[in-house]
């Protein structure tokens, strides 16, 4: 492995440390708002590597052997407590924001950056076609569909666009099959059925591409938080269908990647240049938020679910049987983690 290589793994390490730490830091900042008592705040699993206990409060900050997550201790949090200050014995209210902060957290960090990331962009490009780009026999798809130079694109398949990010993720997940798309022309709107694009293959998955360059809007506060904003949102709509594809069965299991393939990725975007790499931190951030929110247990979204079932009918629901599920689901997600792990480190070699 070249030193470059070495040096680009050792940064996604330390950025999928920092996003871990975000997240948890979520849950650590809510929780001593409301006065919970935290025992300890870990970045890492297994093995302690470097741990401090503060004097002063009585938490231990500590550093785990394993980069593939994170825990903020609190007690009370998976078994009754005298404590006045222990976790189930707050408010439900204060108690969800907590779970919920460190989802929280990792998305709006990821949507800061990806302002930051914005407004450094040479250009912003629109959702105007301005130029055509023919395939190798001279045929150019979008063109034949109807579409024309100037052809300010609104809609794709029903779903409304604003930029040219959110124009390509459309036609991408769409384009497989003829749709239909709407434009703006000399001030009305057209609807052009049946558009055809042209696709590819990656990883056994189609997928539609665009055939055509778009037009750059002028740079300025207005349409760099236009552009930031539905970028971000074009993103977190991304995670979510991605989510749905793969439990559909469009994207294979080869699709999943854990801990080594996410730091695999961006140590190949580190490589690829500065505004790849961040990018992909920004969608890793926005995906830890949303994938940690799902009702699952284990996971914040499965702990989130007791909460408003607690919410709901006004009564915990029976810490004992809460702690099981919680158990069988920490147990499947770890055996999942390794055979993920198993199948990222294979795709090295």
């Amino acid at each position: 492995m070249s030193p470059i290589s070495v040096l680009n793994v050792i940064l996604a390490l330390l950025i999928f440390g920092i996003l871990i730490f975000i997240h948890e830091f979520g849950h650590y900042l809510t929780a001593r708002i409301f006065g919970v008592t935290v025992h300890e705040f870990a970045i890492g699993m297994g093995p302690k590597i470097l741990t401090k206990k503060s004097e002063k409060t009585g938490i231990a900050y500590s550093l785990r052997l394993f980069p593939i997550g994170g825990f903020v201790s609190m007690e009370g949090e998976d078994e009754e407590s005298d404590d006045e200050n222990a976790f189930h014995r707050k408010p439900v209210w204060q108690r969800i924001i907590v779970t919920c902060a460190g989802a929280a957290m990792n998305l709006i960090v990821g949507i800061l950056v990806m302002f930051i990331l914005v407004a450094f962009q040479q250009y912003l490009p629109s959702n105007q076609v301005a130029l055509f780009v023919p395939d190798e026999n001279g045929f150019c798809y979008a063109e034949n569909g109807g579409l024309q130079i100037g052809d300010r694109i609104i809609e794709v398949d029903g779903t409304r666009v604003h930029i040219a990010d959110e124009v390509v993720y459309e036609v991408m997940r769409k384009g497989v099959e003829p749709i239909d798309i709407t434009v703006e022309r000399n001030g009305q709107r057209i609807t052009l059925a049946d558009v055809e694009f042209p696709t590819i293959v990656a990883q056994g998955t189609k997928f539609g591409t665009v055939d055509f360059k778009v037009s750059v809007e002028e740079k300025n506060v207005v349409s760099v938080f236009k552009h930031a904003f539905f970028r971000s949102a074009s993103t977190i709509k991304m995670i979510w269908e991605s989510l749905y594809d793969l439990v559909t069965g469009r994207y294979g299991a080869e699709a999943i990647s854990g801990p080594v393939g996410v730091t695999k990725a961006l140590g190949e975007a580190a490589e690829e240049g500065t505004s790849d790499f961040i990018y992909l931190a920004v969608v890793i951030s926005m995906n830890l938020g949303v994938m940690n929110l799902l009702p699952l247990p284990a996971l914040d979204g499965g702990r989130l679910l007791f909460q408003l079932i607690e919410l709901v009918r006004r009564k915990p629901v029976d810490p004992n049987i809460e702690g099981y599920v919680h158990f069988a689901g920490l147990v499947v997600l770890m055996i999942l983690m390794v055979v993920i792990a198993f199948k990222d480190i294979l795709t090295l070699f």
